[in-house]
């Protein structure tokens, strides 16, 4: 028997693997029309990329790169709230509200990306990060 807060956990690996995808078809059409060869390429860095290509085209870069930051700290406690039986119910309605949020963030930098909206996204779902740590800490100590 599994917990059901891993079916956002999944949800929110498998949206990063979308992200990917997306970037990866964008960066490529990207570095084509800029006349950059992979093969080519030597040492380079995420800043040469931003200085190099379209800033629309690494928006997406940008983001699959913010799915591997904070959500560490989201999968942590969903095995935590897994661990302890207390996965369900408000947890489970937190965790989903969070994987919305970064998913609706993440199609907010990868098109619009206007800082202030993408921002009020990060800082909701921040908070609900924050609850279920909170819950989480209730858990074991």
């Amino acid at each position: 028997m599994h917990s059901p807060i891993l079916q956002p956990v999944v949800a929110l690996i498998a949206w990063t693997f979308v992200m990917f995808a997306w970037m990866m078809v964008t960066r490529f059409s990207a570095l084509s029309a800029a006349g950059l060869r992979l093969n080519k390429m030597v040492g380079t860095t995420s800043a040469h990329a931003d200085k190099g290509l379209p800033a629309r085209a690494q928006w997406k870069a940008h983001n699959y790169n913010h799915l591997l930051e904070q959500p560490v700290l989201f999968y942590a406690v969903c095995g935590v709230l897994a661990l302890t039986g207390t996965g369900g119910g408000f947890n489970l309605a937190l965790a989903w509200i969070y994987v919305a949020l970064r998913i609706a963030h993440s199609l907010w930098q990868a098109t619009v990306n206007r800082v202030s909206v993408r921002f009020y996204l990060f800082l909701a779902a921040t908070v609900a990060l924050a609850a279920m740590t909170l819950h989480a800490a209730m858990a074991v100590f």
